[in-house]
C-alpha cells in the first residue's frame, strides 16, 4: 500500500493523531495536503516532518502571517475554498476529514465527487446532510470509512456479514465527565470541569458534546446513514471503561462487539489502511487489569441532548442541521462561559421551535437552514442571562 492522504484539520486531535499513525507507517502514506484554521505554529512543525505538496490555512490573517514567513516551496492555498481544492485534488486516494462542525460537508462533497475514499471524523457532515452525502457517495462510487471508534467498531463486526442479519446496533458511551456528578449540581458545572474527559483526549468542543452527550446522539444519526438503519436498531448504553467500543446483535440473537483500548489511533489505522490491517506499537489492551464490564441505561435526565437527537431524527429533513447547527453555538457559547452548562440542551430546544420544517431539503436548503440556525441562537443567546432567565 502507497497511498496519497490529505488530512483537513491536521492540527486538531485527530490530525494530529492521523500524522502519528502516518510516521509509524512505514512509508505506506505519502501525505498531500494538510489543512488548518490559524494554528501556522504546528503547521509548519508537521511541513518540516512531513513534507507535503501543499498546504491550506482557513484563517485569512493566520494565511498572510504563514505567506510571510514561510519557506515553503509547495501550493499554499486559503480558505474554504482551498480546503475544498484540496479535498478535491486528483492526487488524494484518501481524504480524512477531521474538520470541527458544518464546516465539513462541502469539502466532503467535493471529495466524494472525485470518488475518493474519505475516511470522516467530522461528525456533523452526516448528521447535516446524511441523505445528500450518502446519495452522492453511491453515484460517484466514493468510499466512507468512520474514524469514530464507534461506528469502525460497526463496521469491524459486520464485515463478511450480510446486512438484513442485523437485528440492532448497540453504541457504548463512556458518560462524559459527569456521568456520576448529582444531577442537582449540574447548574454549577465550570468549563474547566467540563473539559476534563474521564477516558478519551480530545478536542474542545467534541469533549463538551461527550459530557452532553450530544456527541452520542450524533453517533445515532451518523449510524442511520452509515449503516442503513431504523431509528429502533439503534442503542446507546453507558460503558464507563470505554473498552468496548460498540456491539452488533444478529437476528439469531448472537451479539459480535469490538474491544481495544480508548486510543483513537487505532480506529483511525483501520479507517485508513481498510480493508486491510497493519502492526502498530500501540497499547495492548490486558483483559486482566480490566477485570470487569460496567453498562448503564442512559438517563435522558442527565442527558437531555441525546433525547433530543432521537426525536429530531425520527422527524429528519433538516431538523437534524438545526441540531447540530445549534449545538455548535452553544457549546462554544458555554466555553466562552456565556450559558451555563444545563442550558446547551434548553437552548437547542427552543431553536428546534424557531425553525421551519423541510421534508426533503436540498443542499442549498442544508446551507441556508444552518445559516439561518446559527443567526437566530446567536440571538437567543444574547437575550439569555446565565440564570436562565431573559434579560
Amino acid at each position: 500500500m502507497n497511498k496519497t492522504i490529505t488530512i483537513l484539520g491536521s492540527t486538531g486531535s485527530i490530525g494530529i493523531q492521523t500524522l502519528d499513525v502516518i510516521s509509524k507507517s512505514n512509508g505506506k502514506f505519502k501525505v498531500n495536503y494538510l489543512t488548518t484554521n490559524f494554528n501556522i505554529s504546528l503547521l509548519e512543525d508537521q511541513i518540516k516532518k512531513f513534507s507535503p505538496n501543499g498546504v491550506v490555512i482557513a484563517d485569512e490573517i493566520s494565511y498572510y502571517q504563514f505567506k510571510e514567513r514561510t519557506k515553503f516551496k509547495g501550493n499554499i492555498l486559503f480558505g474554504k475554498e482551498g480546503i475544498i481544492e484540496a479535498a478535491s485534488d486528483p492526487l488524494n486516494d484518501i481524504i480524512v476529514s477531521s474538520l470541527v462542525g458544518f464546516s465539513g460537508v462541502l469539502p466532503t462533497l467535493a471529495a466524494i465527487k472525485q470518488s475518493k475514499t474519505i475516511a470522516l471524523a467530522n461528525k456533523e457532515t452526516l448528521v447535516s446532510a446524511g441523505k445528500i452525502i450518502i446519495e452522492n457517495a453511491k453515484k460517484y462510487n466514493a468510499k466512507i470509512i468512520a474514524v469514530d471508534s464507534e461506528h469502525n467498531a460497526i463496521l469491524q463486526c459486520i464485515i463478511g456479514e450480510d446486512v438484513s442479519s442485523i437485528e440492532k446496533i448497540i453504541l457504548t458511551a463512556s458518560g462524559g465527565s459527569f456521568r456520576d456528578l448529582p444531577i442537582e449540581k449540574f447548574n454549577d458545572i465550570t468549563v474547566e470541569q467540563a473539559l476534563k474527559h474521564p477516558n478519551w483526549n480530545m478536542g474542545n468542543k467534541i469533549t463538551i458534546d461527550s459530557a452532553t452527550m450530544m456527541n452520542k446522539g450524533f453517533e445515532v444519526i451518523e449510524a442511520r446513514w452509515l449503516f442503513d438503519l431504523k431509528l429502533d436498531q439503534i442503542e446507546v448504553i453507558i460503558h464507563p471503561q470505554s473498552i468496548i467500543h460498540s456491539l452488533v446483535q444478529f437476528v439469531d440473537g448472537s451479539i459480535k462487539a469490538q474491544l481495544g483500548m480508548p486510543d483513537m489511533r487505532i480506529p483511525i489505522s483501520y479507517s485508513i489502511t481498510y480493508p486491510e490491517r497493519f502492526y502498530y506499537d500501540f497499547p495492548r489492551l490486558d483483559l486482566l487489569k480490566i477485570k470487569k464490564f460496567d453498562f448503564y441505561e442512559p438517563d435522558y435526565n442527565r442527558y437531555p441532548a441525546l433525547k433530543l437527537a432521537y426525536e429530531v431524527l425520527e422527524k429528519d429533513g433538516n431538523y437534524p442541521c438545526v441540531l447540530n447547527a445549534a449545538n455548535e453555538i452553544c457549546v462554544y457559547s458555554f466555553l466562552n462561559n456565556e450559558i451555563k452548562f444545563t442550558q446547551i440542551a434548553q437552548i437547542i430546544e427552543q431553536i428546534l421551535t424557531k425553525i421551519s420544517y423541510i421534508k426533503e431539503p436540498n443542499l442549498d436548503e442544508i446551507i441556508e437552514t444552518d445559516n439561518e440556525t446559527r443567526i437566530i441562537t446567536k440571538e437567543l443567546i444574547k437575550n439569555i442571562g446565565k440564570n436562565g432567565n431573559y434579560i
